[in-house]
């Protein structure tokens, strides 16, 4: 299992992931799930990848190879980001199929996708691709795009992320979003990957790998579990909470006391 996001706020895009990859209990691996494609001032683009792993290496393979041959459709010629994930979408799905047509196994080869950036010129935007190629893109009412183990990290990101967000802010909330994961889900597991880039700065952003040892990894996971804590003791109390603190007020105190 993995879990993978990507954030679109008007200041720019947060990608982020975790690492881990699970092909039975006695074969969990870490690889980077994050794959950056840039080419400095003309455009940039981030792959996050969630299925199969000689799926998704294979797919990023393909990609690079592309944008080396100047004959050939690529990331690197594409004129705007609706081409680009269509690219990446129709890269994905023929690999899928050329890997099933020729195994005996009936293995499951599906990936899925989370892409994303900017052409110069042109607006930034996040895709989900599904395995069969076909994509959807984020929108204002859902500004957040998620693959994998999405359940246990969805929620902050459900009460926090609007389009206008600050930026590292939306940073730090996918951070709390994958650790959240992390300590539901034993499949999903650092180091976290993330990635913020800024609108038209056409660049590859500021990457940052966080292991679970990191010092801003363990003060960032120590203060969101301190501010939950806080939050929780601070919520209003039950109609007959409040019932039996005043009764008890008065039997410590007398009904003078409490009611002058």
């Amino acid at each position: 299992m993995t879990y993978c996001l990507a954030i679109k706020v008007k200041e720019g895009l947060v990608f982020a992931s975790d690492s881990r990859t699970n092909a039975g209990v006695d074969h969990v691996s870490t690889y980077s799930k994050m794959h950056n494609f840039s080419w400095p001032g003309k455009r940039s683009f981030v792959l996050l990848s969630s299925g199969n792993l000689a799926t998704t290496q294979a797919v990023v393979k393909k990609i690079r190879t592309d944008a080396e041959d100047a004959t050939v459709t690529s990331l690197r010629n594409v004129s705007n980001m609706d081409a680009a994930v269509n690219y990446v979408g129709k890269v994905s799905a023929d690999i899928q199929r050329a890997q099933a047509e020729r195994d005996t196994a009936k293995s499951n080869f599906e990936a899925t996708f989370l892409f994303g950036g900017q052409i110069s010129g042109h607006e930034s935007g996040i895709f989900l691709i599904y395995p069969q190629g076909n994509f959807i893109h984020e929108s204002a009412e859902q500004p957040f795009l998620q693959v994998g183990e999405t359940k246990y990290g969805k929620p902050i990101l459900d009460r926090v992320i609007r389009p206008d967000t600050q930026l590292e802010l939306a940073g730090r909330c996918a951070i709390v979003s994958i650790n959240s994961t992390i300590r539901s889900n034993l499949t999903v597991g650092p180091p976290i990957e993330l990635l913020l880039y800024t609108n038209d700065s056409l660049n590859e952003g500021r990457h940052l790998t966080l292991a679970e040892s990191d010092p801003f990894y363990q003060t960032l996971s120590d203060a969101w579990s301190e501010g939950l804590r806080h939050a929780l003791n601070g919520l209003p109390p039950f109609e007959w909470e409040q019932q039996l603190k005043t009764a008890q007020v008065v039997q410590e105190t007398g009904p003078s006391q409490v009611m002058g």
